[in-house]
């Protein structure tokens, strides 16, 4: 806010509350929540939209998830609100395979599925291609952190090619080329045999 006092209560940006959240001043929760819900609420409300129809985890149910595990992290040293939003994707990531592990998806048969993995990131996978994916995701991190961030941040937080970039630190090219990577390792990864 131009011309606002910003060490007045109620005017402290979400950079500066994460800042004193990370400090272990658990007082800023109250401040910090209303400031990044709507965009939690935007992020889950996409992601489940790919999930199958009667899905019992709805976007609230999610976002409060995503939520209680981000401010829980007591070993993050919060910097801004694209790390935020970037460990947002990364939780709500975890709460849909734990979700789906809790649930029996392994108890239907387990194994790989073939993935659809289309230019317009319409990944939709379920139960336990969610699973085989989480799986092929931690593999793809062992061999390229950032194509399994961008793969987070645009499937699992739904965000644009531009958000991304920014939660990332990097161009929209450099989102494009890592997209177009990741999908082709994830496509092979996940292909049947």
């Amino acid at each position: 806010m131009e011309g606002a006092d910003p060490s007045a209560p109620g005017n402290e940006s979400i950079t500066d509350l994460l800042v004193r959240l990370g400090r272990g001043d658990g007082q800023v929760m109250d401040q910090l929540y209303p400031l990044v819900y709507e965009q939690l609420r935007r992020i889950a409300h996409r992601r489940l939209q790919t999930e199958r129809p009667g899905h019992t985890l709805g976007t609230t149910g999610l976002v409060h998830e995503t939520y209680l595990r981000l401010v829980d992290q007591t070993r993050v040293e919060w910097h801004d609100r694209a790390q935020f939003y970037a460990l947002a994707a990364r939780a709500m990531r975890r709460v849909l395979v734990d979700y789906a592990r809790r649930y029996g998806a392994l108890q239907r048969g387990g194994g790989l599925r073939r993935v659809p993995l289309t230019e317009d990131a319409a990944l939709s996978v379920r139960g336990e291609a969610l699973l085989a994916l989480d799986e092929a995701l931690e593999r793809l991190a062992g061999h390229n952190q950032r194509l399994s961030q961008v793969v987070e941040c645009r499937y699992f937080a739904g965000l644009t090619e531009e958000e991304t970039a920014e939660v990332l630190g990097v161009t929209t090219r450099t989102v494009q080329r890592d997209w177009a990577k990741a999908r082709a390792w994830l496509y092979l990864e996940l292909r049947e045999k």
